[in-house]
This record gives C-alpha cells, sequence and structure tokens, in this order.
C-alpha cells in the first residue's frame, strides 16, 4: 500500500487557495513545534491555536508551555497574525481515555488516543466557530505518527463540519527549523511530550544512558 504524501497534499491545498486566507484552527502541543508551524502557515492562513492539553502533568508545566505559546505569538512576525485559545486544565479527561493503557510503550495504543482525544476537541471547536479547517503541531514531531494523526483527523471531518488539513510538518527540514526557531527565541524545550507515562519513559531513557 502506497504512503499517503500528507506535504504534497498541503501543497496543493495552499496553490488552489487562489489568494483566500481561509480560517484555520491549529492543535498546539508547545511552543517549540509550533513556531514553524505558524511561520509556514499563517502565510496562507488565519489561525487560532487551541492549547488543549489535558495529557500534560503537571499543572505547572501546562502553565508554563501555555506561557511560551503566547510568548511565541506576540513575538514571532506572522503575515496574518495569529490569536490562542486556552480551555480550562482538565488532566482528567486524558486519565479516562486512556485508563488501563498505562503501561503501554510510548507511540503505541495510549498515545494514539491521546492523538484523538486532542484533535477531537480541535475539530469540535473549529466547526462550533465556523473555521475552514483544523489539524494539529503534533505531526512536526520525529516522535509522532503522522500517518495516525492524518487518519483521525479525517475520520473526525467525516463526523463534525470541518474539513481536515493535511500535515507531515517534518518534512522540507520542519522540524530542525523549529529547533532553530526555539533558540532564537529562546523558547522552553521539555524532554518528554507531557504525560506522566512519557515523562517515566524519558527518565529511564536519562538513566540508562548513565
Amino acid at each position: 500500500m502506497q504512503k499517503s504524501n500528507y506535504q504534497k497534499m498541503l501543497d496543493e491545498l495552499i496553490a488552489s487557495l487562489d489568494g483566500k486566507v481561509p480560517r484555520l484552527l491549529l492543535h498546539s502541543c508547545c511552543a517549540p513545534c509550533s513556531s514553524y508551524v505558524l511561520e509556514y502557515l499563517s502565510q496562507y492562513f488565519s489561525i487560532t491555536l487551541l492549547y488543549y492539553n489535558p495529557n500534560i502533568s503537571p499543572q505547572e508545566e501546562f502553565d508554563k508551555r501555555t506561557r511560551e505559546l503566547r510568548r511565541l505569538v506576540e513575538q514571532l512576525p506572522m503575515k496574518h497574525p495569529a490569536d490562542v485559545v486556552v480551555p480550562p486544565y482538565r488532566p482528567e479527561e486524558f486519565y479516562t481515555a486512556v485508563k488501563g493503557l498505562e503501561d503501554v510503550p510510548e507511540g503505541g495504543e495510549r498515545c494514539f488516543i491521546c492523538y484523538r482525544l486532542r484533535l477531537e476537541a480541535a475539530a469540535k471547536y473549529a466547526a462550533e466557530h465556523g473555521y475552514d479547517y483544523f489539524c494539529s503541531t503534533l505531526s512536526i514531531s520525529p516522535m509522532k505518527n503522522a500517518a495516525k494523526l492524518n487518519e483521525i483527523g479525517a475520520e473526525l471531518s467525516e463526523i463534525y463540519p470541518v474539513n481536515l488539513l493535511p500535515s507531515d510538518f517534518k518534512k522540507r527540514g520542519g522540524y530542525l527549523r523549529s529547533i532553530e526557531l526555539s533558540k532564537e527565541y529562546g523558547l522552553y524545550r521539555q524532554n518528554y511530550c507531557g504525560c506522566v507515562f512519557s515523562k517515566r519513559e524519558a527518565e529511564l531513557r536519562e538513566e540508562n544512558k548513565r
């Protein structure tokens, strides 16, 4: 089965805009991952970032990432300036969704459920507020499964009346550019995805290096 080229699909979609500036609801996992995505997409879209991440633990980490995202949006030059929406922090939503999968390795079924949780919040918000497209910054990470993210997003676009923006933001040096921008703006870069389970795995990796 041939793999989908999500970057090519996005190129074709952007080429079809013909000067129009659609509204995009962009789920954001953190400022570093959002940096390149904003630099790139703000040329073509009017963007609202939805910082919905009940997986992040503890709340101090959630709040720190929120502040960094707001600072990035204030400082990053964009053709079409973006804004940020931050729903209340409700970690119980994440723990309820992944109950029974606590010991599944990172990158497996627990992560896929977490993708869906956050993408569904984005699709629902986008549909309720009249956005043209929705997607997530998550695909910029080499640790995230872009095919699964797009698959889930496509399913959700059948449930909620809003189009998925196909994406694999790590392509064309997107991930490397996000590292450059993180250094340029002094962004806080965490060493784990956000949940207690990914933090535990990150700590074990560090211990094994010693």
